[in-house]
């Protein structure tokens, strides 16, 4: 069902970092070849406006919304309709995740780096963002609060959500987005909500819609965050420049560090719960026991046919991006790992915490037994919208400063200018660039 790795030995210690990442199990994105495909379609959506994003649903998503944007009483009926059960796991979540991001709050720094010369950094929100919400083999009203909480803690003024429209949907709900994201927004006070997947969500976002009034129906934004699937992805590298955006999301991935004292059942179950997210999701477990390797591989067996998506979970596990890596010990796994630089890193060794102290590479690390990756999905307080495909290797999360700028003030008298004018001068020279020099010598002529 899941492949096998053998890095033991002379395997690991000949490969450098490069190589060493290239021979690890990966998922397949190929975003350039989706590019020719979603070209098109922004192109559509910038030209069209309104019609062109309803018409792209309807070829998509197999069904044409009543509206683009959704109206106020339909996201209430969501509220109001949500099972209790679920309402409250849904506000118990978006506690947490708001402790946890309220501690990233950033205050200005004033720097005085001489007498009369001061440098102010200034945090500034986003003026208006996007948020992508997938709902394509799944729904994720949790990926609503992982956008919403950070952007509205760093005070962004503006904020449209956008979900595509479910077929599947019952009565008022047809055609717009599931009630159970209609119903997370509503509960985030969240009222700008469009019934639009895939890349055509990413270019109203980036080009604005207007009706055929040429009325504006979507305000174009500034800056776009959430996951998707290849075509988001690929909307997002094309229409970077003209939108902000917080990364291209790839397949799901969970590595587990993991040796002798691991539970076989815990590690499985771990591994078929990214799984189950769709085919190309990758589940990576590396060890230095071959006896955890074989009861893991037995414990697969067992629960992989238990589970519901089992054809899903199986073409996943037994896909090249999922496999099972042979190590010498764990110093030798912490190198693999941090090569792999997963979403999601579990450490189930002895002495786990102090193992993760010395990652590197990780979009979110998940410690000892009582961790998993199904936590952070959805109520630890830390946010799921993380770097895949090994980008955790330069980029992290999502967090409360994905949503600001960083402005730098400059205030300086006329006497620190006057001290520093001849290292400016000096340097501009050494640019050829003399009339920066002259800007400054300038405010001391007679």
């Amino acid at each position: 069902m899941i492949n096998r790795l053998d890095l033991r030995g002379a395997a690991l210690r000949d490969l450098d970092a490069l190589a060493l990442r290239n021979t690890l199990p990966r998922a397949e994105l190929d975003v350039e070849a989706a590019l020719d495909i979603v070209r098109p379609i922004c192109e559509q959506v910038h030209a069209g406006g309104v019609q062109a994003v309803l018409d792209l649903d309807e070829r998509f998503d197999g069904v044409r919304p009543p509206s683009l944007r959704v109206p106020a009483s339909v996201i209430q009926a969501a509220v109001a309709q949500l099972d209790p059960a679920l309402r409250a796991a849904l506000q118990e979540s978006i506690r947490r995740a708001r402790i946890v991001h309220e501690a990233q709050r950033r205050t200005d720094i004033v720097t005085e780096v001489v007498p009369g010369g001061t440098v102010t950094e200034r945090h500034v929100p986003v003026e208006r963002v996007g948020l992508y919400v997938p709902g394509g083999q799944a729904v994720y009203p949790s990926s609503v609060v992982m956008n919403v909480v950070p952007a509205q803690i760093a005070g962004v003024g503006s904020l449209a959500v956008a979900s595509p429209p479910q077929r599947s949907n019952v009565g008022d709900f047809v055609g717009y987005p599931d009630p159970t994201i209609l119903a997370a927004c509503g509960l985030l006070g969240v009222d700008e909500v469009y019934a639009v997947g895939g890349a055509q969500a990413v270019a109203m976002f980036a080009y604005g819609a207007l009706g055929d009034s040429g009325e504006t129906v979507c305000a174009p934004v500034d800056l776009v965050t959430g996951p998707g699937n290849v075509y988001v992805a690929a909307a997002k590298r094309l229409l970077l420049g003209v939108i902000g955006i917080d990364a291209e999301a790839g397949p799901t991935e969970i590595a587990i560090l993991a040796d002798e004292t691991a539970d076989a059942q815990l590690v499985a179950a771990d591994l078929i719960s990214q799984a189950e997210h769709d085919e190309l999701a990758a589940s990576v477990l590396v060890t230095d026991s071959e006896q955890l390797a074989t009861a893991v591989e037995e414990a697969l067996e067992e629960r992989v046919a238990l589970t519901k998506h089992v054809e899903r979970v199986r073409t996943a596990l037994g896909g090249p991006q999922s496999g099972i890596v042979l190590v010498d010990g764990i110093d030798e796994g912490v190198r693999v790992v941090d090569a792999y630089a997963a979403e999601h890193l579990e450490i189930q060794t002895r002495d786990a915490a102090a193992v993760a102290a010395r990652i590197r590479n990780a979009g979110a690390v998940f410690v000892g037994d009582y961790a998993p990756v199904s936590l952070g999905d959805y109520a630890a307080g830390s946010n799921h919208v993380l770097p895949t495909g090994g980008c955790a290797c330069h980029s992290g999360g999502l967090s409360v400063q994905s949503f600001l700028r960083g402005i730098h003030v400059i205030d300086y008298t006329r006497q620190a200018l006057a001290d520093v004018a001849e290292t400016v001068v000096t340097l501009a020279t050494a640019e050829d660039l003399p009339a920066h020099g002259d800007a400054v010598t300038a405010r001391f002529e007679s």
